[in-house]
């Protein structure tokens, strides 16, 4: 089955993508994927494949989504089933400005169970002032838990906003909590 957009929301490079939502204990977990090479492009804990679209740059959206089966699913219940790690190699596709692509790397860096507060991101990112950029990064980050932005808190460790709900954030880090080392 091929999903099309009424909205005009799949205008961008002409790439195709494969959509595939699984069920996690933290909700529907949809993934969209390039055919080409199985990067992620964006995912997130939502069975609504146009929402998960709309967090892709719209000059970088496919054409086309096609519903199938991605390798990064495989690594999504690999990571539910305690082997956290198994994301942390999970290609994805990003596009931003260089400051931002460096945070998306930074927070792959971000070991699990050992979270960061926004202002030590900025300075493990060699711009301690940039809160608010470090914070920006976080929340404009599309391929949710392989580029695990949920590792960000609050300079008061509590939780801060997260695109897929506080609840999840939670549900993750104290997963991590639980199964790192």
């Amino acid at each position: 089955m091929t999903i099309q957009s009424a909205t005009g929301a799949l205008t961008g490079t002409g790439d195709r993508a494969v959509v595939e939502t699984i069920t996690t204990p933290d909700g529907s977990f949809t993934i969209i994927a390039r055919e080409l090479d199985g990067a992620v492009l964006a995912s997130g804990w939502s069975d609504d494949a146009q929402l998960i679209v709309a967090r892709i740059t719209p000059t970088q959206r496919p054409t086309a989504l096609t519903r199938g089966r991605t390798a990064a699913a495989d690594a999504v219940r690999a990571y539910y089933a305690g082997r956290l790690e198994a994301i942390d190699d999970v290609p994805v596709a990003q596009f931003g400005a260089e400051f931002r692509m460096q945070g998306w790397r930074g927070l792959r860096d971000i070991a699990a169970g050992h979270p960061l507060t926004y202002s030590e991101f900025a300075a493990a990112l060699g711009r301690p002032t940039a809160v608010r950029a470090a914070a920006s990064i976080c929340a404009s980050n599309a391929p949710a838990l392989f580029v695990p932005c949920h590792r960000v808190l609050r300079s008061d460790g509590a939780l801060g906003g997260f695109a897929w709900g506080v609840e999840v954030k939670r549900s993750l880090l104290e997963r991590e909590l639980a199964h790192s080392s």
